[in-house]
């Protein structure tokens, strides 16, 4: 950083003697000089931070972009997970499974709830998962989130709804 600022200091000293040898024999006056010269410096100044604030914005993305990138990766590995444990049924997509341990360490599926087992269930119980169609897993805590956001993306496929095309940015109709 200090290599650049060093630069852009060098480059507006450059350019305010550019301004006195081009003006000197124009009847400009040297105050008038000093002015243009502090003028392209404080232009220069205003560019930088321009720029700076331009990549701090990209930057935020990249890492936004990035955190996403993780949460892919995690869940792909997790759903992978999830279909390599033992099940005794073939598994169909809408349908809820119900996560056992046996005591060696096994993990398996049940479509049984350990409600449904009351106090005769015979594993530790690790969690629920809904199959969804995609063959993702979804867990039980966030089963009604997801089927709700399934439910407003089958509305909008159903109604076939397209934006049209704009030339200019426009939100119209994005936010209501």
């Amino acid at each position: 950083m200090a290599d650049g600022r060093a630069g852009a200091d060098a480059a507006a000293a450059g350019a305010a003697v550019a301004l006195v040898q081009r003006g000197a024999g124009r009847g400009t006056g040297p105050g008038e000089l000093v002015a243009l010269a502090q003028q392209v410096q404080q232009a220069d100044e205003f560019i930088r931070a321009n720029a700076c604030n331009r990549l701090t914005v990209i930057a935020e993305q990249i890492r936004y972009l990035q955190e996403q990138a993780r949460k892919v990766l995690d869940e792909a590995n997790r759903d992978a997970d999830l279909h390599h444990v033992d099940c005794n049924i073939v598994k169909k997509p809408g349908n809820i499974y119900y996560l056992y341990r046996r005591e060696s360490g096994q993990r398996y599926f049940s479509i049984l709830s350990p409600k449904e087992w009351g106090t005769s269930c015979p594993h530790e119980f690790l969690g629920a998962y809904k199959l969804q169609h995609d063959m993702s897993w979804t867990s039980s805590e966030n089963i009604e989130k997801r089927d709700a956001e399934i439910s407003i993306l089958d509305k909008l496929l159903s109604q076939q709804a397209v934006l049209p095309q704009f030339t200019e940015p426009n939100f119209q109709g994005l936010t209501k």
